[in-house]
């Protein structure tokens, strides 16, 4: 079993799960609360994953960060490396593939919130960011949750996006999905079936955990 695949992939899915967790919920704020006409383009935009092939999305992003882009450019000035077939390069990567997952449960929770709530707040003088925090949070809980364990389970078992963006590199850009591809590729099905197993199990622990927190336990039934 490839447990450097496994504990590389449950640091990917980690990062990008926190990261999408502090800019999903600004744009799933715009998104739920702007008025502006055009949002339906954002949403768009924020939902193209979700039908695009990972490997279209693996490749504008790898021409993106490649040594011939702006960025490619800075970040081999800043650190003296590309950034191409790199970890940084599938969280990257791995942030724009996951981010339906993360935006739209939490906008969905958050468009189910009394609006009464919102101006009663407004009308005490509650600034934006307390109703927020205060109120909007609070009562979207669940959305956010989901939101965070689907980005997560996303990111875990991604295949596509990462292979084009980070290679096949051990320790450094290779996955578990990777390493089952390449096992099954090498002929190796037991070794295959074991880290599958071990991928399945841990991904039912984390959902099992998700909902069992989601039915608040400890509330007092009516």
């Amino acid at each position: 079993m490839d447990w450097l695949a496994i504990a590389l992939s449950v640091r990917l899915a980690a990062i990008v799960a926190l990261i999408l967790l502090v800019i999903g919920l600004p744009i799933a704020y715009w998104l739920t609360f702007s008025r502006w006409r055009g949002r339906f383009l954002i949403e768009a935009i924020v939902a193209l994953p979700l039908v695009l092939p990972p490997t279209v999305l693996g490749l504008y992003v790898l021409l993106a960060i490649g040594s011939r882009s702006p960025i490619g450019r800075a970040w081999t000035v800043w650190t003296g490396h590309g950034l191409a077939f790199t970890f940084e390069a599938l969280v990257i990567a791995s942030i724009l593939y996951s981010l339906p997952f993360a935006v739209q449960p939490i906008a969905s929770a958050f468009a189910l919130v009394d609006t009464s709530l919102l101006e009663a707040s407004a009308t005490l003088g509650a600034s934006r960011w307390r109703t927020f925090f205060r109120i909007i949070v609070p009562l979207s809980i669940d959305g956010i949750v989901t939101g965070v364990v689907l980005s997560f389970a996303h990111t875990l078992g991604e295949f596509g996006v990462v292979l084009m963006v980070g290679g096949n590199l051990p320790g450094v850009t290779r996955t578990v999905s990777i390493a089952i591809y390449d096992q099954v590729q090498a002929l190796q099905y037991d070794a295959a079936n074991r880290t599958a197993l071990a991928l399945m199990a841990f991904s039912f622990l984390v959902l099992a955990a998700v909902y069992a927190l989601r039915r608040k336990p400890w509330s007092v039934a009516p």
